[in-house]
């Protein structure tokens, strides 16, 4: 069962998640609550010197969880799918330079190929950007998301794909990043999660809630406890298969993302210890 303990030494939040702020500003408001952990939206390093952003992370004493997103390999252009490699082995550069150990994938998908196809692409630009993963010791995580997105966002939409993919892959620096907003549905969740775990790539648990009526399928998330995922039943899962990492709070909402940041950075204090 999730544990029973009422305290932040797990939480982690994303800047994505507190949008209006930049970098500085998240390391300093979300240590100023006493919240530690921290996974980096690259948005936030946009023209930043990262040996300072560090320096940042170490003088508040952050915990850097992962660097948010590499990913987006599919493409019926050769061109592109090329230009996601180098973007990718950009991510991993900025990882290592932040400490971040782990790169969350957004895979991708293309419209206007197959799925399969754009599942053997997503393969294929895994393996190319291994290689640079090993140099760093930076891991690679795949983030099954939502049928919704499988047109355009990602062709991985399903946690028994993802632990399919890391297991045919065969890296320690390969697996699986476990969002409940994406797989809160599945009926084989909880034994997917354990052999996730069964196989050592159970790298990342990313909570918020479903809306219900969701008015946007990708900025309308809601706080825990907001909407309908038994978010506390699917945390037990996870820590029952024996994962200790951090519980990552993950919401894009246009409607938090408009109010006083500090004031819902509360809110989220509140809802991890009550509703998560």
């Amino acid at each position: 069962m999730a544990s029973s303990m009422k305290d932040l030494s797990k939480l982690c939040v994303h800047t994505l998640t507190t949008k209006p702020w930049g970098i500085e500003a998240c390391v300093k408001n979300y240590s100023e609550v006493g919240i530690y952990g921290i996974t980096i939206w690259r948005n936030v390093l946009e023209n930043k010197n990262l040996n300072e952003v560090r320096a940042l992370l170490d003088d508040y004493s952050m915990e850097v969880v992962s660097l948010c997103r590499g990913g987006f390999f599919p493409s019926v252009d050769k061109g592109k799918r090329d230009s996601a490699i180098e973007d990718n082995l950009i991510a991993i550069e900025q990882a290592a330079a932040v400490g971040a150990p782990l790169i969350v994938l957004v895979c991708g998908a293309d419209g206007r190929q197959s799925l399969e196809i754009s599942r053997e692409q997503i393969t294929e630009g895994i393996l190319r950007i291994l290689p640079a993963a090993k140099s760093t010791g930076v891991k690679l995580s795949i983030e099954p998301l939502h049928p919704m997105y499988a047109g355009d966002r990602s062709a991985i939409n399903t946690i028994k794909q993802a632990n399919d993919m890391a297991e045919m892959i065969n890296s320690d620096l390969v697996g699986v990043a476990v969002d409940v907003y994406h797989l809160w549905w599945d009926d084989t969740l909880k034994a997917e999660i354990k052999r996730c775990a069964d196989h050592d790539h159970l790298f990342a648990f990313h909570v918020c809630d479903w809306n219900v009526p969701t008015t946007d399928f990708l900025n309308d998330r809601g706080l825990m406890g907001d909407g309908c995922i038994n978010i506390s039943e699917i945390r037990g899962w996870v820590e029952d298969a024996g994962f200790k990492g951090f519980n990552e709070v993950e919401i894009f909402s246009d409607k938090y993302w408009a109010t006083d940041q500090k004031l819902y950075l509360e809110k989220i204090k509140q809802a991890y210890l009550t509703k998560t």
